[in-house]
């Protein structure tokens, strides 16, 4: 059986997702973050959806506002409705990485995605 993947960019107005299959990492639409709870029960209903195992969460390591970030995100995902498995990955420089390859600057969560791809290709070891 193939594990299924989706990888979690956490931001506080928009949470970039990419779903992974195998070697494949797709970036996903976007959940569009109004409050915490309305973004854990969509963030919940995407996992459903996808039949997801594994759910690898970007985690800022290293800088001053790692424990705050970690506690915000730790709080998130605490709040979703998830029976698999949740990894931590390091998600350290994932943006930048994500902007080099999408280069359209308009504010519509795509950047957040691709940087969810970056962070779950790198938990999966494809570069």
């Amino acid at each position: 059986m193939n594990e299924k993947f989706m990888a979690i960019d956490v931001g506080l107005k928009r949470i970039g997702v990419a779903f992974g299959v195998g070697q494949v990492v797709l970036p996903q639409e976007p959940i569009l973050r109004k409050n915490r709870n309305q973004a854990a029960r969509d963030m919940s209903q995407r996992v459903a959806e996808y039949g997801v195992n594994v759910l690898v969460v970007g985690l800022p390591l290293g800088g001053s506002s790692e424990d705050e970030m970690r506690r915000r995100i730790e709080h998130f995902v605490s709040l979703l409705e998830f029976g698999g498995r949740i990894v931590y990955q390091d998600e350290s420089l994932s943006s930048f990485e994500a902007s080099e390859i999408y280069t359209d600057t308009k504010r519509d969560g795509k950047l957040d995605s691709m940087a969810a791809a970056v962070i779950l290709k790198r938990y999966l070891g494809v570069v």
